[in-house]
């Protein structure tokens, strides 16, 4: 079925499209039951205005947008998405604005989203994550002149506002707090190279190895997946001078990792430590409970909401929020280091 227009309106009801047009847009000019009697219709009929003419009237689409480059199977188990979803669409169902969201395969087919949507008017602007390097998506937001609040890091992301906790202070929370408790040899299963907020970890963990003197400090980047995370732990397990403890940058990957150490026989906390950056319902039901990096998540995408809408309503001003920085939870998984069998230095 073709989409009802104005003038399918006006020939219902008898009238002018003239007289449609300024009942559906709440003008004068036309008397009350006559309006009552177009809007009823206009209901009747499922009608909606058209997004172009909607744009061309500077109305808003009362929609955001956001678009994420991952792999749906992999974000599908990820609690930390689950939650700053849940967030960020209970902020803007608050002021009646939905989340448009769509789950493409790379930063182009979503920069290709950005310039579709735009040009369609079908949001008001949109919510960005997985900051980059040198990000190609910052300069298509600019051009497009479209409201956007980045999800990322400390420093200027162009003209774009910015929502973000510190990356850098939480991992060396964590790289303190082992250290504290005895372990030299200390092993990062991180997300993607290209994001930037694993690299502001991966650095973090090697200016705090070097200010430590730690044995030893690496990272192994995955795409966070439960496999890969799996993959990278047992591989580190498997070295004869294995890390004594492991942080994971995503509760799905630091399970898999717990799964993994059970699977050759290396016992946690007793052998190997283990500590989650993302805290979520799967870090306190494994068993040991995994210590981690505990934030509200939906609370940090409420905010995220509040920061959008205030850059929908007002475009010039830029914004860029520091939220609470993680705090770390102790749980089960971590303990001082002992010596186990194949280990000469102890």
């Amino acid at each position: 079925m073709r989409r009802p227009t104005i003038t399918d309106i006006a020939e219902r009801v008898g009238v002018s499209k003239g007289a449609v047009s300024f009942a559906l847009n709440g003008r004068p000019g036309v008397g009350e039951a006559t309006r009552a009697r177009i809007l009823q219709v206009a209901k009747e009929m499922n009608w909606r205005p058209h997004s172009a003419a909607r744009a061309l009237g500077g109305a808003r689409a009362e929609a955001v947008g956001l678009v994420i480059a991952r792999p749906a199977s992999a974000l599908g188990v990820e609690p930390f998405f689950a939650q700053l979803l849940s967030g960020l669409q209970a902020g803007l169902s608050a002021q009646s604005v939905a989340l448009q969201l769509l789950i493409v395969e790379d930063a182009e087919a979503e920069m290709e989203i950005y310039r579709d949507w735009t040009s369609a008017h079908r949001v008001d602007g949109f919510v960005m994550v997985d900051l980059m390097v040198r990000d190609p998506r910052i300069a298509v937001l600019e051009e497009l002149g479209v409201p956007a609040v980045v999800l990322g890091g400390p420093g200027k992301h162009g003209t774009l506002s910015s929502v973000w906790a510190d990356d850098r202070e939480a991992m060396l929370s964590i790289v303190d707090y082992l250290a504290a408790l005895g372990h030299r040899r200390i092993a990062h299963v991180a997300g993607l190279p290209a994001f930037r907020h694993t690299q502001r970890r991966t650095r973090a963990l090697r200016d705090r190895a070097a200010r430590l003197a730690l044995e030893e400090a690496v990272s192994v980047h995955t795409d966070f997946s439960d496999s890969e995370g799996a993959a990278a732990t047992r591989a580190l397990l498997s070295r004869p001078h294995r890390p004594t403890a492991i942080v994971y940058d995503s509760d799905v990957m630091a399970l898999a990792g717990l799964g993994v150490a059970g699977e050759m026989g290396v016992k946690v906390p007793d052998e190997v430590s283990i500590v989650a950056f993302d805290d979520s319902v799967l870090t306190r039901i494994a068993h040991p409970a995994i210590t981690a990096l505990s934030r509200d998540t939906f609370a940090f995408g409420k905010r995220l909401a509040e920061v959008m809408l205030a850059v929908v309503a007002d475009p010039e001003q830029r914004r860029d929020v520091k939220t609470e920085t993680p705090r770390l939870t102790v749980r089960e998984s971590t303990a001082p280091p002992a010596a186990w069998p194949g280990d000469q230095n102890g």
